[in-house]
């Protein structure tokens, strides 16, 4: 595996479907290490499924195919924990029976001293402004310390790419404004291949990248497939990437 492959999160001909029903068009997409790409489209086209299936928890009614390669490795055979793929939700989903500080320390990996894990979550904690909450309860936290105490829990566990589904939808529009900006920030950093799925404009916009629109109306049309940056291993592959508007001054 070459060095530069190492965080690239690969999608090839993947498709979804329910009762026979194909979700969206096959969908061929690379994510560089440190790039953000947005998904939108309407209300059940396959956006929140599409991540199921890559972090392994797609239900069983549903049917996938394709494949799904990250560092080199095929993901789609291996279970939610050998993928090393992180996701964020809506809500934080911290653990309300350990204080913020356990919920982080969960996230790392085992095998470690209790000096080292203390290290880290002490770091992550700092990095996240979250220093003087750490032996809280996390339902005490204000919405803005939750997302980003879920964050750091989540990076602590070393994914080598990050889902994003809908993470900002439930914050106010100036907590929203900052969080995007923390998580693609601590992102970008990490060198994470990042997908983000949300129904906000303004999410995509600041996270800066690709954006595809996944769109029910005509998927099995071969002319409308969703193709997002082209796959460096077909060079006829064409991008078909949704227009993005201009930044605002």
């Amino acid at each position: 595996m070459k060095a530069a492959d190492a965080q690239v999160l690969i999608l090839k001909a993947v498709r979804i479907s329910l009762q026979n029903r194909l979700l969206f068009a096959p969908l061929n997409l690379t994510i560089h290490s440190g790039e953000v790409v947005t998904v939108m489209g309407p209300s059940g086209c396959g956006k929140s499924t599409l991540l199921n299936y890559l972090c392994g928890t797609l239900p069983p009614a549903f049917r996938a195919e394709g494949s799904v390669r990250l560092g080199g490795r095929e993901l789609v055979h291996l279970p939610l924990e050998q993928r090393r793929v992180g996701i964020l939700f809506q809500d934080a989903l911290l653990f309300p029976h350990l204080t913020v500080a356990e919920n982080l320390a969960f996230g790392l990996k085992s095998g470690q001293s209790r000096q080292a894990r203390r290290f880290r979550v002490e770091t992550a904690l700092r990095d996240a402004g979250l220093e003087d909450v750490g032996n809280r309860d996390p339902a005490t936290l204000s919405s803005g310390q939750r997302a980003r105490a879920a964050l750091m829990r989540t990076l602590l566990a070393e994914p080598a790419a990050l889902l994003l589904d809908e993470p900002f939808s439930k914050l106010d529009a100036e907590l929203r404004a900052r969080m995007r900006t923390f998580v693609f920030e601590h992102a970008r950093q990490r060198r994470l291949p990042t997908l983000l799925v949300t129904h906000d404009p303004a999410d995509a916009d600041a996270a800066g990248g690709p954006l595809i629109m996944l769109d029910q109306s005509s998927p099995t049309n071969a002319a409308n497939q969703t193709v997002a940056t082209a796959d460096p291993e077909s060079p006829a592959s064409v991008p078909r990437l949704a227009p993005r508007a201009p930044r605002r001054p």
